[in-house]
């Protein structure tokens, strides 16, 4: 891939109800391939909403979204298929097996059947999911759902991937294959877009950092950018200053008082 704007995003705005306030409010960004985008903000603040605006599951914005030079509002769909998504909630077809459900996905991708079989088979086995590929996804515990979701989201293998809270439930070794995986990725070109709460894990993978509050960029660049404008040393002591909360210890001290009465 080139080094063009895969994904061009001007002055967005949305907003859930004609008198409601907007969810955003005026987001403008540039994303080229190869970035690891730690994409994160307080709760409501409009990450999820940017997520689903961009993959076209959510209608009646303003402004405009361009993925791959297309303006996705001509409701051309072809872009989709070079585009992986984990959502925070993702719903699974429960009465399927593992196997069926990549298939299924596989299929909708339009992944070569030669190599479907195959690829289903060695991401399983890589996942250390592969022993329960034929069990219906119902008896799945949620680590291995995730998993299950993880890889129908690279099946294809996509240019740009989605991931929205995506380590819920790996464990540590899984954490850790995932976080090389999607450094492995980058560097092939592929863009990725990480929300998240924990902010360590976005400290340590992204490229680049986008702090969104109240429906607004309030902060865009590396973590070492991040840093030099504020007076703190991590990614979460950021995160507290530019968003105006700073009030964590008073409120757990109160917490653990009313414990005691």
């Amino acid at each position: 891939m080139s080094a063009e704007k895969v994904i061009e995003i001007r002055d967005l705005k949305m907003k859930y109800s004609h008198d409601g306030e907007y969810v955003l409010n005026g987001i403008d960004l540039d994303i080229t391939p190869g970035q690891i985008i730690g994409y994160i903000g307080p709760n409501g603040a409009g990450k999820t909403t940017t997520l689903k605006l961009i993959l076209n599951l959510l209608e009646g914005y303003e402004g405009t979204i361009s993925v791959f030079g297309q303006n996705i509002a001509m409701e051309k769909v072809d872009y989709k298929y070079r585009i992986g998504y984990v959502p925070e909630h993702g719903e699974l077809y429960e009465n399927l097996t593992g196997y069926e459900m990549l298939e299924f996905f596989g299929k909708i991708y339009k992944v070569k059947k030669e190599a479907l079989d195959s690829k289903i088979k060695r991401l399983t086995a890589l996942f250390k999911i592969d022993d329960s590929l034929h069990e219906r996804i119902s008896s799945y515990s949620k680590g291995m759902k995730q998993k299950l979701l993880i890889i129908c989201s690279l099946i294809h293998n996509p240019d740009i991937l989605f991931f929205d809270e995506p380590l819920n439930g790996l464990d540590a070794n899984s954490v850790q294959v995932f976080k090389e995986i999607i450094s492995m990725l980058a560097k092939e070109g592929k863009t990725i877009f990480y929300s998240s709460h924990i902010m360590d894990v976005v400290e340590k993978i992204s490229s680049r950092i986008i702090l969104l509050n109240k429906g607004k960029i309030v902060a865009d660049g590396t973590f070492e950018e991040l840093k030099s404008t504020s007076m703190s040393g991590t990614l979460e002591s950021v995160f507290s200053e530019m968003t105006g909360f700073n009030e964590s210890k008073e409120i757990a001290a109160d917490f653990v008082n009313s414990l005691k009465d």
